[in-house]
């Protein structure tokens, strides 16, 4: 029995594909006060991440970082153990000082497994309440990612909101034939038009505790094939056994950061500050040519003549505007970009930079002169 005293803490689940603007909608939250004890949790694909910098903390906040793997994978058991050891370990004066948890997977992360954990684990669901899910889906490039990755249609069938972002820079047509796809894929879960990451707590938290039995059948089937890969029990911390997804993932202990063999995590960091032509240059070659392998672009670099950090992201082809930050999130001040590819080798590209960089260094202007002509 529960004790009335100690209700459970809520959970809201935050996933989507890559790219469609989880970090920027977690921001967007987390500068509301209603959100102001709130626990934040976020998993990144691969050994180094950068979300942890890129999401707005006040005083009143916690984000954890697990970038150890994926949620879905080999750290489940990590999970559990954080949510389990979480109100003594960030207690403030010996009390539990959060109601809320958000805990943001990363783009690749299939939601069955994660949902079972914090359903069906004792220890968990003893102390957490899962809230709802919440889906972020890019109007851009949502219904090509929809036919490919398998994981972005279990994450928009679970959902209990769907929020759908970019829709100012997609073409209606486009905008319209992602919902109708969407609708079709869960008609239960409420469409939300997101514009800039703006959200209103209200509208996405709070959704009632988690229902699988309101879902579609085939997401009713995915939930019922983790339980049944399980065992029928929750999994506990540092359980790492391999279970049955259909999304290809690797399981191999000694390469955690591959969800199949041709898509990598890596980071590319630069201890010298980056020129802003060479940086420009590069990129744009490398999307002209691969831009459909690179599934996800985001960094904070140092650059010349700036005091503040750049921020860049990207998905595919599209990269957002850069944002200038008035002042660095912590004291590391190196360029580290963060990318997930598909069959694109981490050398040349880090090689490449550094060539152009270095060349516009001993040289400054001459490749912005040269890219004028």
């Amino acid at each position: 029995m529960r004790r009335a005293s100690s209700p459970r803490i809520s959970v809201s689940l935050l996933t989507g594909f890559l790219g469609s603007g989880k970090t920027t909608i977690l921001n967007s939250l987390m500068q509301r006060p209603e959100l102001n004890r709130t626990l934040v949790i976020i998993n990144e694909f691969g050994e180094i991440g950068v979300d942890h910098d890129l999401v707005a903390q006040s005083s009143d906040e916690v984000v954890v970082e697990m970038s150890s793997g994926c949620l879905c994978c080999t750290i489940r058991g990590d999970l559990a153990k954080t949510l389990r050891e979480a109100p003594g370990r960030f207690a403030r004066g010996g009390e539990r000082w959060f109601d809320r948890v958000i805990i943001e997977t990363t783009g690749l992360a299939d939601p069955a497994p994660i949902l079972h954990t914090l359903i069906n684990d004792p220890s968990v669901a003893r102390q957490y309440r899962l809230d709802g899910v919440i889906t972020v889906v890019d109007a851009v490039n949502g219904t090509n990612t929809l036919e490919r990755q398998v994981e972005s249609v279990k994450q928009a069938a679970v959902a209990d909101r769907l929020l759908v972002t970019k829709t100012d820079i997609a073409e209606p047509a486009v905008v319209n034939e992602l919902q109708s796809r969407l609708g079709a894929l869960n008609p239960i879960a409420p469409q939300i038009i997101v514009q800039n990451g703006a959200v209103d707590p209200e509208v996405v938290l709070d959704a009632g505790e988690y229902d699988p039995s309101t879902k579609s059948t085939d997401a009713q089937n995915w939930l019922k094939a983790e339980i049944f890969e399980a065992g029928g029990h929750g999994h506990e911390a540092g359980d790492h056994r391999h279970h049955g997804h259909d999304h290809h993932h690797d399981h191999d202990h000694d390469d955690v950061n591959r969800h199949d063999e041709h898509i990598q995590a890596f980071c590319l960091t630069l201890d010298e500050p980056i020129h802003s032509a060479a940086f420009e240059i590069w990129l744009e070659g490398l999307l002209l040519f691969r831009g459909e392998d690179f599934l996800r672009i985001k960094g904070i670099l140092n650059v010349v003549g700036t005091d503040g950090p750049t921020i860049i992201h990207g998905v595919q082809h599209v990269m957002h505007p850069p944002i200038t930050l008035e002042t660095w999130p912590s004291e590391d001040r190196r360029s580290r970009i963060v990318f997930i590819t598909r069959d694109i080798d981490e050398a040349v590209m880090r090689t490449s930079l550094e060539a152009l960089n270095g060349a516009e260094r001993r040289q400054p202007g001459s490749l912005a002169a040269e890219r004028s002509r």
